[in-house]
């Protein structure tokens, strides 16, 4: 059996192809074919012809009606595109072998695929990680498998903040503040109601935080915790206007523990003019009283 990769491959596309004498395509012998000379090329380095041959050995495993190994060769094939630096290919190559470890009904893999793929593009497409992080986090989800998914919320939420989308970032902690409140991880939910509420204040929306404490509030334990007593003083100090205290609770200790993208953000604070958001806020609170009425 010849070792030559690029002989492997004319092999294997000719025993994929129909003839006057070849009625059917033989999958099996040309996928082992395909394998090889992925694994011979990616030995060489020759990293485009490796991800071509991986691509087509994945073709190969599903035609074989074996998602899983299909989904192994196209991860492979994701990585050498990742070492090309095709990040657009990456991250297709990633999302198709996740659909295949979903059509094996294994969301852990697949969402997994997606990670990979988010992490990789995340500094090239921010845009497209969002989507990945955000598409991983409801394949765990939908499989209650929540507690898996923390550290792709916390990816995304950096993701955001990087992007300067902190409505989004925020949205993003609470998710994981929902997710963890289902796995009965109360220090981590917490933290990202917390991280929620700095996240607000260094986009400079004082009533978007004061809402999302007040919403947090609802649940006991979050008011009798660290993280709820912070931003409890976080949110009297902007009321009051007291730069001197809001710079104070921003470098307690239970930031210090936040995520790093957050413990960032809370150096800053405030950002605005804060006599300025006092006035703004109390003047806003008055024109909500008269919309209930």
């Amino acid at each position: 059996m010849s070792s030559d990769p690029d002989k492997l491959v004319a092999k294997a596309d000719k025993l994929t192809k129909l003839t006057l004498t070849r009625w059917s395509a033989d999958w099996r012998n040309a996928t082992l074919n395909y394998e090889q000379a992925a694994n011979a090329y990616r030995v060489a380095k020759k990293y485009e012809k490796a991800k071509d041959a991986f691509e087509k050995a994945s073709k190969g495993q599903e035609m074989l009606t074996s998602p899983w190994d299909a989904a192994k060769h196209m991860e492979s094939a994701a990585a050498l595109a990742k070492e090309l630096g095709n990040w657009n290919d990456v991250a297709d190559l990633y999302r198709r072998a996740s659909e295949l470890y979903v059509e094996c009904g294994r969301a852990q893999p697949a969402s997994d695929a997606l990670g990979k793929a988010a992490r990789a593009v995340e500094d090239h497409l921010p845009d497209v990680a969002v989507q990945l992080y955000t598409d991983a986090c409801s394949l765990l989800e939908e499989d209650d498998k929540d507690q898996m998914a923390f550290d792709l919320y916390r990816a995304l939420t950096a993701v955001h903040i990087k992007l300067e989308k902190y409505t989004d970032a925020a949205a993003a902690l609470l998710r994981l503040g929902l997710a963890a409140d289902k796995c009965n991880a109360s220090n981590s939910q917490f933290k990202a109601y917390l991280s929620a509420i700095i996240v607000y204040l260094y986009a400079n929306d004082v009533k978007a935080a004061e809402k999302c404490y007040n919403d947090c509030s609802q649940i006991p334990a979050f008011l009798g915790s660290d993280q709820g007593r912070c931003g409890s003083r976080l949110i009297s100090a902007y009321s009051e206007g007291n730069v001197e205290e809001i710079k104070r609770v921003a470098q307690s200790s239970t930031i210090t523990h936040l995520d790093h993208a957050i413990i960032k953000l809370g150096r800053k604070l405030p950002t605005g003019e804060v006599t300025a958001v006092k006035a703004g806020t109390e003047e806003g609170e008055g024109l909500d009283e008269d919309d209930l009425t």
